[in-house]
């Protein structure tokens, strides 16, 4: 009984192959030179000097339209770390208050000059300079902590993001006008 199932299925694979015409692909394989030869392609692209000119004109427009779209907080231009309404509002809320970390840079440019005078007014400087960094830093983890009742009341005690703490922290440290993305809150003007 099973050599009888076996020679039906070999009649029927006969037959469909008659069926269809002739055997194999109808044209003669391709040697090794031909084949390398069709695929093959230039290694660094076209050489057209109007063509790679007009590439980097278009990839320049699309690098500026990009720096000024982050630049102005646009969340189609923004990176990873400063996408959301969570980080909008983090940003707003540092950008509509006074920090002490906007200051210790340019604190430390007035100690580095102090340190270069002899005896106690160096050793005053240093006293300063350590006391501004650890006031900076008080601000900064005040700044946490009244973000986290703040984000926990407008978004939910459970949806808050993690990292928001060391975000608004770098950011309250910077320049003002050094912020990326830039301020689009004035002072005082706290987020609602």
């Amino acid at each position: 009984m099973a050599k009888k199932g076996v020679e039906n299925a070999a009649d029927a694979n006969e037959q469909g192959a008659n069926d269809r015409g002739a055997v194999g692909k109808g044209r003669p394989t391709p040697s090794r030179k031909q084949a390398e030869a069709a695929n093959a392609r230039p290694i660094v692209g076209s050489r057209d000097k109007a063509a790679i000119k007009e590439q980097r004109r278009q990839q320049a427009t699309a690098r500026e339209r990009a720096r000024v779209g982050m630049m102005q907080g646009d969340e189609r231009f923004l990176g990873p770390r400063d996408r959301g309404p969570q980080r909008r509002y983090v940003r707003d809320y540092v950008d509509a208050r006074w920090s002490v970390g906007e200051l210790l840079i340019p604190m430390m440019l007035v100690v580095l000059v102090m340190t270069f005078i002899p005896g106690v007014v160096q050793v005053i400087s240093l006293i300063v300079i350590w006391a501004f960094v650890a006031l900076a830093i008080l601000d900064a983890a005040l700044l946490g902590f009244r973000l986290r009742r703040l984000l926990g009341a407008k978004f939910g005690e459970d949806r808050v993001q993690p990292g928001f703490r060391w975000y608004a922290a770098m950011r309250a440290f910077q320049f003002r006008p050094l912020r990326v993305p830039k301020p689009q809150v004035k002072r005082g003007q706290r987020p609602a």
